[in-house]
C-alpha cells in the first residue's frame, strides 16, 4: 500500500457512515435516530452530509447483497472475519456497485477510513478485498442465473428470504414481488405533517417542499426536517404518507357523529398517530376526551413531547381492562415486524426473524382481545400494523371475528378522504398500502365494530 508510514487521512463523511455503521449492526442502534445526531455533531458541509446519508442508509440496505460478493473473495469463512472490516468492506462496495464514485476513489478513500479506524493490517486486507471486488464484473450476471426466484430475489435486492417469501404469499405475483423490494430500496424524501392548531401546510411550504397527496396536512419536504422552523418548535412532525392516511381515516370514523366521544390510542409510543388524532380532535371535537397510553415509560416520555402529559397513561395494553374504563374509539397499532417500512427503516430487514413473527402475532392477538373489552357498544376499533404479512394483517382479521361472531368488519371506502383512490382498500374491506404502488409505507388497517 503506497501509504503504509503516513498518518491515515480518512475523510470525515465517510468516517462518520463507519460510525454509523458500527453502532447500528454491533449496538443496536437505529439508523433513522443515530445518523441525525452524528450529522448534528459534525461539521459537514451540506453537500457531504447528503453524501453521508445515502452511504449510510444505502450500505444497509444492500449489505446482504454486498456480503454475498464479499463472500466471493476472501480465504475464510465470512463469520470469521472481523466485523470491523466487514462494515468497512460493505460501505466499499457499496460505493463502486450503488453510487456515482469512481473506483479508484471509492477504494482509495474506504482505505483511508481502514486505516485510521482498524489499523494498517486489517487496511491492508481491505484494500485487496476492495480491488478484488471492483474487478468483479460478472457478479451480477451471475446472480440472474440463480434459477430459485426467491433465493435470486433475495440477494438481488437485498432482502432475508424469509421477507420474500411472505411479500410472495400476499403479493401471488413475483413480479410484484421484485416492483416492492426495488421500491424498499430506493431513497424517500421525508413526509411532514403540520400539526392542526400549531402549524399548516402553508407554513412548512414556505421553507420548502410539495404537498403531499393524499394527506389534509402532509408535505413533501425538500431538505433535512430539521431545517424546518416548526418542526424543530414541535409543532409538525415526520410522518409518514400512510400513518397520515390512517389517522385521517380513523377520525373519519367520527365524521357524522355530534355525540362527544371518548378516544384511546392503545399503543401511542413514539407519539405520531397521536399527535396528529389529538391536535385534530382538539380542533374539530373539542369536547371529545383522548388519552394516548404507551406501556414503556421512555417511549411515553416521547409522546409526551408531542400532546400534553396530562393526556398520557402508562400501562400494558393487556391490562388496560382493569382500570374499568371504556372508549367510543380505540386505534391498536400494534407491534410489529415492520416489513412495510422496510425503505425508512434500513437495518429493519435484517434484525427480524421469523421467531420474533411468532412472538409480535400473539402480542397483537393479546392486544385486540384487550381492546375488544375497552370498546363501548357501537365504538369502532381499528387495528393497523406497520406489515403486510398475511399472519399479522388478514389472519389476525379473520381470528378475531370467528372468535367475536357479534363483530363487524367495517368497509373503510366509506372513510377514505375523497382523493384517495378506492383501489387500496381490499376485498375484504380493509386498507392495504404499497410502497411500490402508493409511495407509502405499506401499512395495513382493519375496522371493526360491535
Amino acid at each position: 500500500m503506497a501509504n503504509v508510514g503516513k498518518k491515515p487521512k480518512a475523510e470525515p463523511a465517510r468516517l462518520l457512515v463507519f460510525h454509523l455503521l458500527t453502532q447500528v449492526n454491533r449496538q443496536g442502534a437505529y439508523a433513522n435516530l443515530r445518523l441525525p445526531e452524528l450529522l448534528a455533531e459534525s461539521k459537514l458541509e451540506e453537500r457531504d452530509r447528503a453524501f453521508a446519508t445515502e452511504l449510510g442508509y444505502g450500505t444497509l440496505r444492500m449489505q446482504g447483497k454486498h456480503d454475498e460478493l464479499i463472500k466471493r473473495h476472501i480465504d475464510r469463512p465470512f463469520e470469521e472475519v472481523d466485523p470491523g472490516i466487514i462494515d468497512i468492506l460493505r460501505m466499499g462496495i457499496h460505493q463502486v456497485k450503488e453510487m456515482r464514485v469512481p473506483d479508484h476513489a471509492a477504494v482509495s478513500e474506504t482505505v483511508e477510513v481502514a486505516r485510521a479506524t482498524i489499523g494498517e493490517s486489517r487496511a491492508s486486507f481491505v484494500n485487496a478485498i476492495l480491488r478484488k471486488s471492483t474487478a468483479d464484473l460478472s457478479f451480477e450476471e451471475d446472480l440472474a442465473k440463480i434459477t430459485d426466484v426467491k433465493k435470486r430475489l433475495a440477494l438481488t435486492y437485498s432482502h432475508p428470504e424469509w421477507e420474500v417469501a411472505a411479500f410472495y404469499d400476499q403479493l401471488r405475483d413475483w413480479q410484484r414481488v421484485e416492483d416492492l423490494l426495488a421500491a424498499n430500496n430506493r431513497p424517500v424524501k421525508p413526509h411532514l405533517i403540520a400539526w392542526p392548531g400549531r402549524s399548516t401546510p402553508q407554513e412548512l411550504l414556505s421553507e420548502g417542499g410539495e404537498i403531499l397527496e393524499w394527506t389534509e396536512h402532509g408535505v413533501l419536504s425538500s431538505k433535512m426536517p430539521g431545517l424546518y422552523t416548526a418542526v424543530r418548535e414541535r409543532r409538525a412532525g415526520v410522518q409518514d404518507r400512510g400513518s397520515q392516511l390512517v389517522s385521517q381515516i380513523f377520525l373519519n370514523t367520527a365524521k357524522h357523529t355530534t355525540t362527544t366521544l371518548s378516544w384511546l390510542d392503545m399503543c401511542a409510543g413514539p407519539g405520531g398517530k397521536a399527535s396528529a388524532i389529538f391536535t385534530e380532535l382538539h380542533q374539530t371535537r373539542p369536547d371529545d376526551e383522548f388519552t394516548a397510553n404507551e406501556p414503556s415509560e421512555h417511549r411515553a416520555r416521547l409522546v409526551s413531547h408531542v400532546i400534553p402529559s396530562e393526556n398520557v397513561i402508562v400501562h400494558s395494553g393487556q391490562e388496560l381492562p382493569g382500570l374499568g374504563i371504556s372508549y367510543d374509539r380505540i386505534i391498536i397499532d400494534a407491534p410489529c415486524t415492520g416489513l412495510g417500512a422496510l425503505r425508512r427503516r434500513p437495518e429493519a430487514r435484517w434484525r427480524r426473524t421469523p421467531q420474533d413473527l411468532k412472538e409480535l402475532v400473539q402480542i397483537q392477538k393479546e392486544l385486540l382481545t384487550s381492546g375488544l373489552k375497552l370498546l363501548k357498544p357501537g365504538g369502532v376499533l381499528a387495528y393497523v400494523t406497520c406489515s403486510p404479512h398475511l399472519l399479522e394483517t388478514k389472519a389476525q382479521v379473520i381470528e378475531i371475528l370467528h372468535r367475536n361472531p357479534e363483530l363487524k368488519l367495517l368497509n373503510i371506502e366509506e372513510f377514505l378522504p375523497e382523493n384517495v383512490p378506492s383501489r387500496v382498500v381490499t376485498d375484504q374491506g380493509s386498507l392495504q398500502l404499497w410502497t411500490d404502488t402508493d409511495d407509502s409505507d405499506s401499512m395495513f388497517m382493519a375496522l371493526l365494530t360491535r
